[in-house]
């Protein structure tokens, strides 16, 4: 599905944080978003995925040509979009497997058959090496941080999005985890070449297994650079000032 945020200013407690940002994916393509930290990358991946902590002033989110801006969270997660969060949710009595089965079902307006599901999990658990206790503790309560985004990944490969957005999903993963987590959405991407996967990172080991396919520079409340994979390696050697300052300089 294709994703098209057009001129979109954004808002939070009358504080414009973004600012007629423009941005196109195509299905299957990978996006990267990097850029100093504040300058709203986070808060793009909340509004796409409808958090209403965020107001939209101005401009337009459509999925698949139609505008999603009036959709709660839910029915865009029913159209397919996915975001593994920085930091996941955690839920005290409510079961990772009952949260699943409860997400799966309400995602394809189907049941879910327990047999079927359960071989699916358990193949999902073997191939993110993860502690099979995992599904029958409360959702998230007493995960480590690298537990939680290989449960976020588990999500990916049971809902199958279409779009998914990867908020720092680098972010308290050590290398082996982080290589394991890539892996298996290198894998769930090979299976299913139309997703679109938008990545929001501040590092470029994840980049380097992911290859992403455009880079896109945040700051200034808009995208004020995109390139291909090897602008990371300018970021990394030079930072960000000098895009920053040719955007200002530019305005």
């Amino acid at each position: 599905m294709k994703l098209e945020i057009k001129n979109l200013t954004v808002e939070v407690e009358n504080k414009i944080i973004l600012n007629h940002l423009n941005l196109q994916i195509e299905p299957g393509t990978i996006h990267t978003i990097m850029g100093p930290n504040g300058v709203g990358k986070s808060t793009l991946s909340r509004v796409i995925m409808g958090d209403t902590h965020y107001h939209v002033k101005n401009g337009d989110i459509l999925f698949d040509g139609e505008s999603i801006l009036s959709l709660p969270v839910n029915e865009r997660s029913r159209k397919g979009i996915f975001l593994a969060m920085q930091s996941p949710m955690e839920i005290d009595g409510v079961s990772n497997q009952d949260f699943l089965r409860t997400a799966i079902a309400q995602k394809n307006q189907e049941r879910v058959g327990l047999y079927q599901f359960i071989q699916d999990v358990e193949k999902a658990v073997l191939e993110l090496k993860m502690n099979k206790d995992l599904i029958h503790r409360s959702l998230n309560v007493g995960f480590s941080g690298g537990e939680k985004k290989k449960n976020e990944v588990l999500q990916i490969k049971l809902l199958k999005p279409s779009f998914i957005i990867l908020d720092e999903l680098d972010s308290g993963l050590d290398v082996d985890s982080l290589r394991i987590v890539c892996e298996n959405i290198l894998s769930y991407k090979k299976e299913n070449p139309d997703v679109a996967i938008l990545i929001i990172t501040h590092y470029s080991m994840i980049l380097e297994y992911l290859k992403p396919d455009y880079v896109h520079i945040l700051g200034n409340k808009h995208i004020v650079k995109t390139g291909d994979y090897h602008l990371t390696s300018d970021i990394e050697a030079n930072g960000y000032t000098k895009y920053l300052e040719e955007d200002t300089n530019h305005e």
